[in-house]
């Protein structure tokens, strides 16, 4: 009796015409997932996705765990298949989930029958299974409502499938359905959430780091490094690319008002992200502002750094308070990584009295001191690549 995982399609399956499409996302990702843990068979049907082991000595326990941050599957379990056959089934249900059985008291049978042509209907099937159960186990008790234990049963095209309770997947879309976005990732709470939400809407995510060395230190770089490296296990495999950014600061220190600093340097980091994200195919670039939350994040301010940027700037916290955000991130493991107490390039040179409410003229005749292009082409040129794999860690390019 041989284990293989089940996975039932979140959003997939409100797909129309194209759902194939978003379907073969899915299944790439999976396959691409499972390589480090063994052989495995990977097929789609009838909104269900079949992980079959093909050699002895997979780590099916690992595959599972590692499944459940794959966007796109909305339950999973460990199941095994059985010959379409009602004494079959039953046979496969004492089997295969005996120890379950004998561990509660109180159980249900659940039925699903999408092959048309099986001799009983779900409920007969559930009536059946059911029944020869409680006389196997008379410690049992049928429980239609808050049973300890469900039994699943599904009759499918190739065969039938006998499991205990599904855990819920990561939801969302598959990674790479709705394209690519440059996200730019800071050692904070905030970037690492708004990353793991896009991604979440099938975005293929390419992470972007300032660095501002010696006013940062490497520990700070690594700490970003940690956090993107966390966040591959729902993002898959990914580059970050790191970029030189004290030489924009400097200059922006020496030659614009103070009011200004972080405005302007945020616009800076808005153009060079717009670069790399064009470089790279990408549609989109994803910020982690939330409206109001500092003084970066009026909407004035959001308008003078967003207008330089030629592609659409996504902000998914952009109505969320940081109690929600902080939330999303403890659930998604990043926020005790992102409290490390180590500097961030945001954090320097931080104006005494930022303004608030800027003008977009205004801040474009304080910006004209700086020679922009020159300066962003620089720090591009300087730009260093770090590939992330949700198993092999980050490898320097």
């Amino acid at each position: 009796m041989n284990d293989m995982i089940l996975l039932k399609e979140g959003e997939v399956v409100l797909k129309g015409l194209n759902k194939r499409y978003f379907e073969q996302k899915l299944t790439q990702n999976i396959r691409r997932r499972l390589k480090p843990f063994g052989s495995f068979r990977v097929t789609a049907m009838q909104s269900v996705i079949y992980v079959e082991p093909l050699e002895d000595g997979v780590d099916l326990d690992a595959a599972f765990e590692a499944l459940r941050y794959v966007f796109g599957v909305m339950t999973l379990t460990r199941a095994v298949a059985c010959e379409k056959d009602p004494a079959m089934i039953l046979r496969t249900a004492k089997e295969y989930l005996d120890e379950d059985l004998r561990a509660v008291s109180s159980f249900k049978v659940e039925s699903k029958r999408s092959d048309k042509g099986f001799p009983m209907t779900s409920i007969e099937l559930s009536q059946f299974v059911g029944g020869e159960l409680n006389e196997a186990y008379p410690h049992l008790k049928a429980d239609m409502r808050t049973p300890e234990l469900t039994v699943h049963l599904e009759v499918r095209e190739a065969a039938a499938y006998v499991h205990g309770a599904p855990v819920p997947g990561a939801g969302g879309m598959p990674v790479g359905s709705n394209g690519a976005a440059v996200s730019l990732l800071s050692g904070g709470i905030d970037s690492p959430v708004s990353t793991y939400m896009m991604a979440k809407r099938g975005l293929r995510i390419i992470p972007v780091h300032f660095f501002s060395f010696p006013y940062t230190s490497e520990l700070a770089k690594e700490k970003v490094i940690d956090l993107a490296k966390q966040l591959t296990a729902y993002c898959g495999r990914m580059f970050v690319e790191i970029v030189p950014f004290t030489h924009i600061q400097e200059e922006i220190r020496a030659k614009c008002p103070e009011e200004y600093f972080t405005i302007i340097m945020r616009r800076f980091m808005m153009r060079i992200a717009d670069e790399i994200a064009k470089k790279n195919g990408c549609g989109a670039l994803i910020t982690g502002e939330s409206l109001g939350q500092v003084a970066s994040q009026t909407m004035e301010a959001m308008q003078c750094t967003g207008a330089v940027a030629e592609l659409p700037v996504l902000r998914p916290l952009v109505g969320m308070d940081k109690e929600e955000v902080i939330r999303i991130a403890r659930k998604i493991g990043t926020f005790d990584t992102s409290i490390l107490p180590y500097e961030d390039c945001c954090t320097v040179f931080t104006p005494r009295h930022p303004c608030t409410h800027p003008k977009l003229p205004n801040v474009e005749e304080a910006e004209a001191a700086l020679d922009v292009e020159a300066l962003v082409r620089e720090a591009l040129d300087g730009r260093e690549l770090v590939k992330l794999d949700p198993r092999k860690g980050f490898q320097p390019t």
